[in-house]
């Protein structure tokens, strides 16, 4: 199945607090999008595998991916190996896609820079020849994604671009608020962590309405390149 976008995460729900409403936009738009959870989170203190998973598929629903997978690495112990990067080379050999989003390159979890290097060093050697794999039990052909961005996560970091998401901001709550087990819940009888906090969420509002504000805009979502991107014409910033 080919997209046009494929967001990786280092754990269910990294995708949607970091560029959610970027796939709900173009989703909506008509582009084919889907999601790859590096972990299953299983290292979380909240919640387990199996409940972890129902709310990841009810997220994508949400965002309109067409499809969520897994590529079960250890949780907390992301690593650019050779097997966790061909792991990630299948999936986008693949589904290719043009586009693929990644964890922040810096950031308070240290998976999340983890799965940024992995992203990129599995983004270019999909395009080697001589790199033999195969999925679903048939050779792949080599692939290279146009282009990696990473998505901007806890930590607050300089945005290379910002992409309008006004009017895609509820969808990429809702989204976020499909893993209930992640978030603040007064019932709950597990230890709290910084997403369980009554005052997550409304972080995520303001840091979607403080980079929509830089750019004119009610929301926005932030990402930085891998690489120096080129234009065709200067229309295309328009």
């Amino acid at each position: 199945m080919q997209v046009d976008i494929l967001a990786i995460g280092a754990h269910p729900d990294d995708v949607e607090l970091g560029a959610g409403g970027t796939l709900a936009k173009h989703a909506s738009m008509g582009f084919k999008t889907g999601i790859l959870d590096l972990t299953e989170g299983e290292m979380g203190t909240r919640g387990t595998p199996a409940i972890r998973r129902a709310e990841a598929q009810k997220a994508a629903e949400i965002l309109g991916a067409q499809f969520r997978l897994n590529a079960r690495l250890p949780d907390g112990w992301i690593r650019d190996s050779e097997e966790a990067v061909r792991e990630v080379i299948k999936v986008i050999r693949y589904c290719k896609p043009r586009i693929v989003l990644a964890n922040a390159p810096k950031d308070r979890h240290p998976d999340h820079g983890a799965s940024a290097r992995l992203a990129e060093k599995a983004v270019f050697s999909a395009g080697l020849h001589k790199l033999k794999t195969t999925y679903l039990g048939e050779p792949q052909q080599p692939w290279r994604p146009h282009i990696l961005m990473h998505y901007i996560q806890f930590m607050n970091l300089q945005p290379d671009v910002i992409l309008d998401i006004s009017g895609f901001f509820d969808r990429k709550l809702a989204s976020c608020k499909a893993h209930a087990s992640q978030l603040y819940n007064p019932d709950s009888t597990e230890p709290e962590t910084v997403i369980s906090s009554r005052e997550f969420l409304d972080s995520i509002e303001y840091r979607a309405r403080d980079m929509g504000r830089l750019i004119g805009t009610t929301h926005g979502e932030g990402f930085i390149f891998s690489r120096t991107p080129g234009l065709k014409s200067l229309s295309e910033l328009i």
